[in-house]
């Protein structure tokens, strides 16, 4: 076992016994007990740590285990045949047990001038680069984020140490950095969107002084790759808890760094109509997601990007005479092009939410042909279920709905449900004879 050097700088934890806590090995998943166990077995010390912590805590049960050890990124993958390792900037090892896997890292800490203790780079802005010193416990809990993140749960006997007074926290339903919060998200801004995601989820209040800074630093997001972005765009509003996330997003300042456009229209009084409109698409992805329901990203950047589009659309015919359909069309490219610059929204996702804004022009022709044809397009129920939340907050007359919810139906008096209709085959022209023939007299 490789030795870790300890630290001089840092308060003892708090051990709270297995008597004096709730959690429990029946609600830690198989797989992580394993990884748990084998370390122990082999002489190092291992950790269930942060999220799962915290959240067994709160009587939640955690969607990942995560592991945390002294022993260094080779030796794991020694110790486990299952396992690969992963990542530059913060280097681990991922252990697969079919579909679950059991993310294990080293021991952090912030470097000592020692190479055989691995690298710890910040940027001249404060922002971390490379993330791979290795050190002790108690350096890896000072530099994690939130005092509820900063928990271990021994494998050895079972007990909670608890190095940041998280357990008192999660009492008190406080969200709080560790260290001074200015320099922890300029260390990593995407911290500002965890701080109002973790709050939305858990139902804790972000601590005023973890709160202060957020308005002043939120452009620091503007430098943050627009992949990684997208990324947490995923857990902000893909988790189950989209409303209460967006509404954090919204009143700490952050939203605007995420879609731009749409927080310029939602800064408009006279925008009221949208804004329940995208808080009602968020309800209904929650709901979605309680019922274990499919989602999809590209439906919600079509709602978050629908009046951007359509206030171009309408400066497009104004001003360079398109017709409604190809300004509409035009609309959502640029749009895109622009929000994606922000947030990055792969093809697979964009191109079909371009063509469910574009759709909404559609829905106001009712001749039979029409009907049929966009009846039969393949995004024609992600476009319903947005004409839908158009309707229900007043955008359309309530009768458009109606209509198309009875041409699915097959009930509406100008246009039965349609039948697909079979191919028309083609008459074949006789093929002309090649060859010397001369022609009659």
């Amino acid at each position: 076992m490789t030795e870790i050097r300890k630290s001089d700088d840092v308060s003892p934890p708090q051990i709270i016994p297995r008597p004096e806590h709730n959690i429990s090995r029946a609600h830690i998943s198989k797989p992580a007990l394993k990884v748990l166990y084998r370390l122990k077995d082999a002489g190092y010390q291992a950790f269930l740590v942060g999220g799962s912590v915290r959240d067994l805590l709160l009587g939640h049960q955690p969607k990942d285990f995560d592991v945390a050890t002294d022993a260094r990124p080779e030796e794991v993958r020694a110790l486990f045949g299952n396992s690969r390792l992963i990542g530059r900037r913060f280097r681990l090892a991922h252990v697969r047990f079919g579909r679950e896997i059991i993310e294990v890292a080293t021991f952090r800490g912030t470097g000592n001038g020692d190479p055989s203790d691995g690298e710890h780079v910040i940027h001249e802005s404060g922002r971390i680069l490379k993330d791979n010193a290795w050190g002790s416990i108690e350096e890896d809990a000072i530099r994690r984020d939130f005092t509820v993140n900063a928990l271990y749960y021994n494998i050895a006997d079972f007990s909670i140490w608890d190095f940041a007074g998280g357990v008192d926290d999660i009492a008190h339903g406080w969200l709080r950095l560790i260290g001074d919060p200015e320099t922890r998200y300029r260390e990593d801004p995407v911290r500002m969107l965890r701080a109002a995601r973790l709050a939305a989820k858990l139902g804790l209040e972000l601590h005023p002084e973890a709160a202060e800074p957020v308005p002043r630093l939120a452009d620091l997001l503007d430098g943050v790759p627009p992949a990684r972005l997208f990324d947490e765009f995923l857990k902000l509003f893909q988790s189950g808890h989209a409303l209460e996330s967006y509404r954090k997003l919204a009143q700490l300042g952050l939203f605007e760094h995420l879609f731009p456009m749409t927080a310029r229209v939602l800064a408009d009084d006279s925008q009221q109509d949208f804004r329940e409109l995208i808080e009602a698409a968020l309800a209904n992805t929650d709901w979605r997601i309680a019922e274990e329901l499919p989602v999809t990203p590209m439906f919600l950047f079509a709602v978050l990007l629908w009046r951007p589009v359509k206030d171009r659309a309408a400066t497009l015919m104004q001003d360079e005479g398109l017709s409604p359909g190809r300004a509409l069309a035009q609309a959502a490219a640029d749009i895109n092009a622009q929000q994606v610059a922000r947030v990055a929204l792969p093809k697979r996702f964009s191109l079909p939410m371009r063509e469910v804004l574009q759709l909404q022009g559609r829905f106001e022709d009712q001749r039979p042909r029409r009907v049929r044809s966009l009846l039969q397009h393949k995004r024609f129920r992600a476009a319903y279920d947005l004409l839908l939340l158009r309707a229900q907050v007043g955008e359309v007359p309530g009768e458009l709905a109606e209509f198309w919810t009875a041409a699915q139906q097959g009930d509406s008096e100008s246009e039965p449900a349609p039948a697909q209709r079979a191919r028309r085959r083609r008459r074949r022209r006789p093929r002309r004879r090649q060859g010397n023939s001369t022609p009659a007299p």
